[in-house]
């Protein structure tokens, strides 16, 4: 019986195995392939790929794009500085957010926000509801006007490892393509990362189909496990879309035994939430709260291409659900002593 205790999914990085910066280009990181059936294990650079791909497989990826989510401001009495971070929006100008100094901002305080020039940037919030780790914030904005304000006067949400801040990180930390008017998340889907529109031309010459999928990246997905038992982790939901032509096109390839490659841990929960009991996909907007490890039935994935994730991380279990534990913890240690770089800027594994 396999073991589902947290401990069991833990590993020793050493820090400098965690990459500070991007590579250049996107598509010369580094790539494992792992064989998730024999255990076997390979090194390649993530721009070959083009020539294992064949017009056999469909590469789904998650199009969303990330938001500049930190917002630095200053609480409208005291004039004291002040930081919300946006993590869900749950009404037209209503978001959850983590906020700091969470004792100072409590309820009803206001808060307004200065574009970089020191001007007012017509933007300001007030705090409506509190709970252990959030608040509930209400924006005097919303809709595209809001989007375009904290475009102008946000920063780009980068997780808390890379210490290292780079003035391209707003470009960076973004896929090549996203559509802009799903701008949700506030973290990358960071496999996407690895893409040029050099080599998605290469693709297409060689008639690799993509399709595009979306689930808004909030921070539920990156919550620490505080469980030793991990079936007891209750997920955050997150908002997935899957359009009627994407739905029917997939559909029809993986009836045709096509191999569906999924692009990132966020394009794999999002097929695998969208699948019914028939094996096929259906389409729509939903919330999901999946969560997958290794008691998971898979159902509609063939393959993921993706980074390298935490220690005890949710996105481990997935992997390690995939292609067994033991080989995962293999390819992980494989990828520490080769010199991979890890985490949201670092190098990928193809799991095939």
């Amino acid at each position: 019986m396999t073991s589902l205790q947290l401990s069991d999914f833990d590993y020793h990085l050493p820090p400098e195995r965690i990459a500070q910066t991007p590579a250049e280009p996107r598509d010369s990181a580094k790539l494992l392939t792992l064989c998730r059936q024999s255990g076997q294990i390979h090194d390649k650079i993530f721009c070959d790929i083009v020539d294992m791909l064949t017009d056999n497989d469909i590469l789904v990826v998650n199009e969303t794009k990330v938001i500049n989510a930190r917002l630095k401001g200053s609480m409208q009495n005291s004039q004291k500085p002040c930081e919300i971070f946006l993590h869900k929006q749950l009404r037209e100008n209503t978001w959850d957010c983590l906020v700091y100094p969470g004792r100072k901002l409590k309820i009803w305080t206001k808060v307004v926000f200065q574009s970089p020039d020191s001007k007012e940037s017509g933007l300001s919030a007030e705090i409506k509801e509190i709970s252990e780790k959030w608040r509930i914030v209400q924006f005097s904005k919303s809709g595209q006007e809001f989007l375009d304000l904290i475009e102008r006067i946000g920063e780009v949400p980068l997780p808390p490892y890379i210490k290292e801040k780079n003035k391209n990180d707003s470009k960076r930390y973004q896929t090549v393509y996203h559509d802009s008017q799903k701008s949700w998340s506030v973290a990358a889907p960071t496999a996407w990362l690895h893409f040029t529109p050099e080599l998605l031309e290469k693709l297409q010459t060689k008639w690799v189909q993509i399709e595009k999928v979306c689930l808004h990246v909030w921070l539920g997905t990156f919550a620490n496990v505080e469980v030793e038992d991990i079936r007891k982790h209750k997920m955050h939901s997150e908002k997935a879309y899957i359009s009627e032509d994407v739905a029917k096109r997939l559909n029809i390839a993986k009836e045709a035994w096509k191999r569906i490659i999924a692009v990132g841990t966020t394009s794999v929960r999002t097929l695998e939430s969208f699948t019914n009991n028939s094996w096929q996909l259906w389409h729509g907007t939903i919330d999901t709260e999946i969560f997958i490890y290794p008691e998971y039935k898979w159902k509609y994935v063939d393959s993921i291409i993706t980074n390298f994730h935490l220690p005890k991380s949710t996105l481990v279990m997935l992997v390690s659900s995939f292609a067994e534990k033991e080989n995962i913890k293999k390819a992980y240690q494989h990828a520490i002593d080769s010199e991979y770089r890890f985490f949201s800027y670092g190098d990928a594994m193809w799991i095939y």
